[in-house]
C-alpha cells in the first residue's frame, strides 16, 4: 500500500507562486506513474500534470502548461508540483496520486490508484 499526504497548499495573491509537495510512504514511487490533479466545487476532478515511471516523460494539460512544473525526489519519495502565474481560476482542493498500472493515458482519474487527501490553494484577485 501506498500513503500520500500533501502540503504547501494556502492563500496567494493572483500572480503568485506556490509549491506543493506530495510524501510518499509504504512504497518507494519511483516505478509509479505520478500525478497532480485538483477539483473546484462543484467541479469534477481535473488533471494537472504527470511524470512517469523512473522520471521518464511528463505530461501537463492545456490550461497549466508553461506555468506549472511537476519533479520527484526519489532519495526523498516525494512528488512537487511547482505552481507559478497563479490565477483565482485555479482555486481548488490539489491532490497528488499515483498508479502501478499499465495506463496509456496519464489523465485519467480512473487509472490512478493512490490518492492523497488534497490540500487548498485559493488564489485572491
Amino acid at each position: 500500500q501506498v500513503q500520500l499526504v500533501e502540503s504547501g497548499g494556502g492563500l496567494v495573491q493572483a500572480g503568485g507562486s506556490l509549491r506543493l509537495s506530495c510524501s510518499a510512504s509504504g512504497r518507494t514511487l519511483s516505478s509509479y506513474i505520478k500525478g497532480w490533479f485538483r477539483q473546484a466545487p462543484g467541479k469534477e476532478r481535473e488533471f494537472l500534470a504527470a511524470i512517469g515511471r523512473h522520471g521518464i516523460g511528463t505530461s501537463f494539460a492545456d490550461s497549466v502548461k508553461g506555468r506549472f512544473t511537476i519533479s520527484r525526489d526519489n532519495a526523498k519519495n516525494m512528488i512537487y508540483l511547482q505552481m507559478n502565474g497563479l490565477k483565482p481560476e485555479d482555486t481548488a482542493v490539489y491532490y497528488c496520486a499515483a498508479t502501478d498500472r499499465v495506463v496509456m493515458d496519464w489523465g485519467k482519474v480512473s487509472d490512478y490508484n493512490y490518492w492523497g487527501q488534497g490540500t487548498q490553494v485559493t488564489v485572491s484577485s
